[in-house]
């Protein structure tokens, strides 16, 4: 087995690994959050399909391995951690909106350098047209999106429940 094959054996198993464990910590929200917050982190995370495929097409980034398709490279990111944490994050601070744009900050902002740094080192991916704090920008800018889709879906909630009552 050549050593190109085993780094994709290697990235296989890391994209499997965070997509799962992002799932499995999905039933400690709990029945109520996870409904209550999946429709906004499922549009949130429509949003940024388009957007990481906007960006693969831009060379944004690159995977460093074959198959360099989508499905292997950006899709394992979104539908793990991204999804997951957008739902764990609105758990934990909404209502609360300078809690969560810190929050938001300090994960983006972990990924966007200490992350990104370890994927170039271990040869996962690495930015070619963005610069780190481009990549920061990219992801904190959709947590503005993300508050404000829970708050209109909240604020129509409480409106059909107000209609209801007349």
């Amino acid at each position: 087995m050549n050593d190109e094959a085993m780094n994709i054996k290697i990235q296989r198993l890391f994209n499997a690994a965070m997509v799962i464990l992002s799932w499995l910590s999905l039933p400690l929200l709990g029945p109520k959050n996870i409904k209550r917050f999946l429709p906004a982190s499922i549009f949130i995370l429509l949003i940024e399909i388009v957007h990481a495929w906007i960006g693969k097409k831009q060379r944004w980034w690159v995977f460093y391995h074959k198959p360099k398709s989508f499905l292997f490279g950006e899709i394992p990111f979104q539908t793990g951690p991204f999804l997951a944490s957008s739902m764990w994050i609105l758990k934990w601070t909404y209502g609360k909106f300078i809690r969560f744009i810190i929050l938001n900050g300090v994960i983006n902002a972990f990924f966007a350098y200490p992350f990104t740094y370890l994927a170039r080192k271990f040869r996962y991916y690495t930015l070619v047209r963005f610069s780190s704090f481009q990549f920061f920008l990219y992801f904190f800018s959709k947590a503005f999106l993300l508050y404000g889709i829970q708050f209109l879906l909240e604020n129509h909630k409480v409106k059909e429940k107000l209609k209801s009552l007349f």
